[in-house]
């Protein structure tokens, strides 16, 4: 499988969309394989692709048409589950592929603002909130999302004042290993947080526009330590500032480093497709690196929020604003 990802990535990579229109806003995105591919985002909306991305089916979650569903975290063609962000905060999960949805998770907290989702696997979940009375909501799941348990507020990672998280790409928390989940916050400390430790990040900060917006692991399941790790953000009202806007580690955070040549511009999302290739994309574009990170070539000016790479395949997608979905092509 590696040598046929260097082989693709040695033809050039590009940016094919594949559908436009619809009237979401598209934050959400899992790819299960190359064929199967779940979408959510704002008026209630999902997405499910059966082949690839050729055509799509679109529904409305009846009662949530208001909500912004900001996360997605599908199993197979039959399984996802969505988060609804904002008072009250939601969790709903399907198991016929969307024909009916059952709320698995439901919070009336004032200040509830939910961020992203990330699973180790089909049973084992997280989902990560902005601070409420100065510490992040942090909720569990072990059964597959079909119940959800609160951690207790005084083992809550404490913020800073000003501190939260972007709810911009459902990937400011990514599995770290086995026992481990990571976090990047902005606004005005941008820091990442693994447990109890806490780092700073070399990334611009503030204000409440700018920070960390996505985290990506590589290696994610194997041995700790000496993992590979990186962040993107910026200042979303300065979409084509290359300033601080993404940082890379290679001893899984004890030491960062900054790219000779940045991403251009704010970027909302970032993903590994292999231990040296990334992509990243943001209001302005498309950037891809393969060396790590280090450098990075801008492949298209399309805009979309998130990128996502198969879970089991080789294929890459994007989704953005108007129902914008696009994927990786080779040349």
């Amino acid at each position: 499988m590696q040598l046929y990802k260097v082989s693709l990535f040695a033809q050039g990579a590009a940016v094919e969309v594949l559908t436009s229109g619809t009237n979401t806003s598209i934050r959400g995105l899992s790819v299960v394989n190359d064929n199967v591919i779940w979408v959510s985002g704002s008026k209630g909306t999902v997405g499910r692709s059966s082949n690839g991305g050729k055509t799509w089916k679109w529904m409305i979650v009846k009662g949530f048409e208001n909500k912004e569903f900001r996360d997605i975290e599908a199993f197979d063609a039959s399984t996802a589950i969505i988060m609804a962000v904002s008072e009250p905060a939601y969790i709903l999960k399907t198991i016929d592929g969307g024909e009916s949805w059952k709320i698995v998770y439901e919070n009336k907290d004032k200040g509830m603002f939910l961020d992203a989702m990330e699973f180790w696997n089909e049973k084992a979940g997280i989902v990560i909130g902005d601070p409420i009375n100065g510490r992040f909501f942090i909720s569990r799941t072990f059964d597959g999302g079909n119940s959800w348990q609160d951690i207790p507020f005084d083992k809550r990672p404490v913020a800073d004042s000003g501190e939260a998280c972007f709810a911009a790409s459902g990937t400011n928390i990514r599995v770290l290993d086995r026992d481990e989940a990571v976090f990047v916050s902005g606004g005005v400390k941008s820091r990442l947080f693994i447990r109890d430790k806490t780092t700073p990040l070399p990334i611009i900060q503030g204000q409440e526009t700018t920070g960390a917006n996505s985290i990506a692991v590589w290696d994610k399941l194997k041995m700790k330590g000496g993992k590979r790790m990186i962040v993107v953000g910026g200042d979303f009202k300065a979409d084509s500032s290359r300033s601080q806007n993404c940082c890379f580690t290679n001893d899984g955070g004890q030491t960062w480093e900054t790219p000779h040549t940045p991403p251009h511009g704010y970027r909302s999302c970032v993903e590994y497709f292999s231990k040296t290739d990334v992509f990243a994309c943001g209001l302005n574009g498309v950037d891809y690196s393969n060396d790590g990170g280090k450098n990075w070539k801008w492949i298209s000016k399309e805009s979309f929020h998130v990128v996502r790479a198969s879970k089991l395949g080789a294929a890459i997608y994007f989704a953005g604003e108007k129902g914008k979905i696009g994927k990786i092509v080779w040349r």
